[in-house]
Protein backbone atom coordinates (compact mmCIF):
# COMPACT_ATOMS: atom_id res chain seq x y z
CA UNK A 1 0.00 0.00 0.00
CA UNK A 2 2.84 2.39 0.78
CA UNK A 3 4.43 1.78 -2.63
CA UNK A 4 1.13 2.58 -4.36
CA UNK A 5 0.79 5.78 -2.36
CA UNK A 6 4.31 6.82 -3.35
CA UNK A 7 4.48 5.60 -6.95
CA UNK A 8 0.81 6.08 -7.93
CA UNK A 9 0.96 9.89 -8.22
CA UNK A 10 4.34 9.63 -9.94
CA UNK A 11 2.92 7.16 -12.46
CA UNK A 12 -0.10 9.42 -13.10
CA UNK A 13 2.21 12.37 -13.60
CA UNK A 14 4.37 10.38 -16.05
CA UNK A 15 1.25 9.40 -18.05
CA UNK A 16 0.19 13.07 -18.09
CA UNK A 17 3.63 14.18 -19.33
CA UNK A 18 3.62 11.55 -22.09
CA UNK A 19 0.12 12.59 -23.17
CA UNK A 20 0.97 16.31 -23.24
CA UNK A 21 4.24 15.59 -25.02
CA UNK A 22 2.47 13.59 -27.71
CA UNK A 23 0.00 16.43 -28.29
CA UNK A 24 2.74 19.02 -28.71
CA UNK A 25 3.83 17.47 -31.98
CA UNK A 26 0.35 17.53 -33.50
CA UNK A 27 -0.48 20.44 -35.72
CA UNK A 28 -3.87 21.91 -34.97
CA UNK A 29 -5.23 24.71 -37.06
CA UNK A 30 -8.32 26.38 -35.83
CA UNK A 31 -9.20 29.32 -38.01
CA UNK A 32 -12.20 31.42 -37.18
CA UNK A 33 -13.31 32.99 -40.43
CA UNK A 34 -15.90 35.67 -40.82
CA UNK A 35 -19.38 34.46 -41.71
CA UNK A 36 -19.65 37.58 -43.87
CA UNK A 37 -17.45 36.37 -46.74
CA UNK A 38 -19.63 36.92 -49.82
CA UNK A 39 -21.91 39.26 -47.87
CA UNK A 40 -22.13 43.07 -47.88
CA UNK A 41 -19.81 44.96 -45.57
CA UNK A 42 -21.77 45.82 -42.41
CA UNK A 43 -22.90 49.43 -41.98
CA UNK A 44 -19.94 51.49 -40.83
CA UNK A 45 -19.87 55.06 -39.55
CA UNK A 46 -16.67 55.55 -37.58
CA UNK A 47 -15.11 58.86 -36.56
CA UNK A 48 -11.76 59.79 -38.01
CA UNK A 49 -8.49 60.63 -36.37
CA UNK A 50 -7.68 64.21 -35.44
CA UNK A 51 -10.45 65.79 -37.47
CA UNK A 52 -9.68 63.72 -40.58
CA UNK A 53 -12.60 62.01 -42.31
CA UNK A 54 -13.54 58.71 -40.73
CA UNK A 55 -14.78 55.57 -42.39
CA UNK A 56 -18.33 55.09 -43.66
CA UNK A 57 -20.19 52.48 -45.67
CA UNK A 58 -19.91 54.70 -48.75
CA UNK A 59 -16.11 54.23 -48.69
CA UNK A 60 -16.63 50.60 -49.70
CA UNK A 61 -18.89 51.25 -52.69
CA UNK A 62 -16.55 53.19 -54.94
CA UNK A 63 -16.51 50.67 -57.79
CA UNK A 64 -12.91 49.75 -56.92
CA UNK A 65 -11.77 46.97 -54.58
CA UNK A 66 -10.15 48.07 -51.31
CA UNK A 67 -8.45 46.52 -48.32
CA UNK A 68 -9.76 47.07 -44.81
CA UNK A 69 -7.15 46.47 -42.16
CA UNK A 70 -8.26 45.96 -38.55
CA UNK A 71 -5.40 47.03 -36.28
CA UNK A 72 -4.48 48.57 -32.93
CA UNK A 73 -1.58 50.60 -31.60
CA UNK A 74 -0.98 48.05 -28.85
CA UNK A 75 -0.71 45.16 -31.34
CA UNK A 76 2.87 43.96 -31.97
CA UNK A 77 2.02 42.01 -35.18
CA UNK A 78 0.41 45.21 -36.49
CA UNK A 79 3.85 46.82 -36.38
CA UNK A 80 5.28 43.84 -38.26
CA UNK A 81 2.81 44.25 -41.12
CA UNK A 82 3.20 48.04 -41.43
CA UNK A 83 5.88 47.85 -44.18
CA UNK A 84 3.70 45.48 -46.22
CA UNK A 85 0.70 47.81 -45.95
CA UNK A 86 2.95 50.66 -47.12
CA UNK A 87 4.09 48.50 -50.02
CA UNK A 88 0.49 47.72 -51.01
CA UNK A 89 -0.34 51.42 -50.90
CA UNK A 90 2.70 52.17 -53.09
CA UNK A 91 1.35 49.58 -55.54
CA UNK A 92 -1.85 51.61 -55.87
CA UNK A 93 -4.05 49.69 -53.43
CA UNK A 94 -6.53 51.67 -51.36
CA UNK A 95 -6.08 50.57 -47.74
CA UNK A 96 -8.56 51.73 -45.11
CA UNK A 97 -7.95 51.10 -41.43
CA UNK A 98 -10.16 50.35 -38.47
CA UNK A 99 -8.38 51.02 -35.18
CA UNK A 100 -10.03 48.94 -32.47
CA UNK A 101 -10.25 49.53 -28.73
CA UNK A 102 -7.70 52.30 -28.91
CA UNK A 103 -7.19 55.92 -27.91
CA UNK A 104 -6.88 58.49 -30.71
CA UNK A 105 -3.52 59.77 -29.40
CA UNK A 106 -2.14 56.23 -29.30
CA UNK A 107 -3.31 55.54 -32.87
CA UNK A 108 -1.74 58.82 -34.05
CA UNK A 109 1.57 57.92 -32.36
CA UNK A 110 1.46 54.41 -33.88
CA UNK A 111 0.94 55.84 -37.38
CA UNK A 112 3.68 58.42 -36.87
CA UNK A 113 6.15 55.74 -35.78
CA UNK A 114 5.18 52.98 -38.22
CA UNK A 115 3.95 55.03 -41.18
CA UNK A 116 0.41 55.70 -42.32
CA UNK A 117 -0.57 53.59 -45.32
CA UNK A 118 -4.27 54.31 -44.84
CA UNK A 119 -6.51 56.39 -47.06
CA UNK A 120 -8.95 56.61 -44.14
CA UNK A 121 -8.84 55.47 -40.52
CA UNK A 122 -11.98 54.83 -38.53
CA UNK A 123 -11.84 54.65 -34.74
CA UNK A 124 -13.76 51.68 -33.35
CA UNK A 125 -13.36 52.62 -29.69
CA UNK A 126 -15.57 49.82 -28.32
CA UNK A 127 -14.69 47.10 -30.83
CA UNK A 128 -18.33 46.77 -31.90
CA UNK A 129 -17.55 47.25 -35.61
CA UNK A 130 -14.84 44.63 -35.35
CA UNK A 131 -17.32 42.17 -33.84
CA UNK A 132 -19.98 42.97 -36.44
CA UNK A 133 -17.40 42.42 -39.17
CA UNK A 134 -16.66 38.95 -37.84
CA UNK A 135 -13.07 39.80 -36.99
CA UNK A 136 -11.72 37.76 -34.12
CA UNK A 137 -8.53 39.70 -33.46
CA UNK A 138 -5.88 42.06 -34.74
CA UNK A 139 -4.47 42.33 -37.23
CA UNK A 140 -6.93 41.14 -39.84
CA UNK A 141 -7.39 42.36 -43.37
CA UNK A 142 -10.44 42.11 -45.60
CA UNK A 143 -10.72 42.46 -49.37
CA UNK A 144 -13.89 44.38 -50.23
CA UNK A 145 -15.04 44.54 -53.83
CA UNK A 146 -16.22 47.77 -55.47
CA UNK A 147 -19.85 47.06 -54.53
CA UNK A 148 -19.05 46.67 -50.83
CA UNK A 149 -19.05 42.85 -50.71
CA UNK A 150 -16.48 41.10 -48.49
CA UNK A 151 -14.50 38.76 -50.75
CA UNK A 152 -11.58 37.60 -48.63
CA UNK A 153 -10.31 37.64 -45.05
CA UNK A 154 -6.62 37.47 -44.14
CA UNK A 155 -6.13 36.54 -40.50
CA UNK A 156 -2.90 37.67 -38.85
CA UNK A 157 -0.20 40.04 -39.97
CA UNK A 158 0.55 40.53 -43.63
CA UNK A 159 4.05 39.31 -44.40
CA UNK A 160 6.03 39.89 -47.61
CA UNK A 161 5.00 36.46 -48.91
CA UNK A 162 1.31 37.43 -48.63
CA UNK A 163 1.50 40.43 -50.99
CA UNK A 164 0.99 38.35 -54.17
CA UNK A 165 -2.02 36.57 -52.67
CA UNK A 166 -3.65 39.83 -51.62
CA UNK A 167 -3.01 41.37 -55.03
CA UNK A 168 -4.61 38.31 -56.66
CA UNK A 169 -7.64 38.57 -54.35
CA UNK A 170 -7.96 42.29 -55.17
CA UNK A 171 -7.80 41.49 -58.89
CA UNK A 172 -10.51 38.84 -58.49
CA UNK A 173 -12.64 41.28 -56.52
CA UNK A 174 -12.27 43.85 -59.32
CA UNK A 175 -13.92 41.62 -61.91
Amino acid sequence: MTRLAIYGPLLLFAVFVVFVGSQLGRETRVTVTSKLIGQPMPAVNLPGLGGAPGLTSADFKTGKPVLVNVFASWCIPCRVEAPQLARLTAMGVTVNGIAVRDAPDDVAAFLKTNGNPFTRVGLDKTGQTQITLGSSGVPETFVIDGRGIIRYQHIGEIRPEHIALLMAKLTEAGR
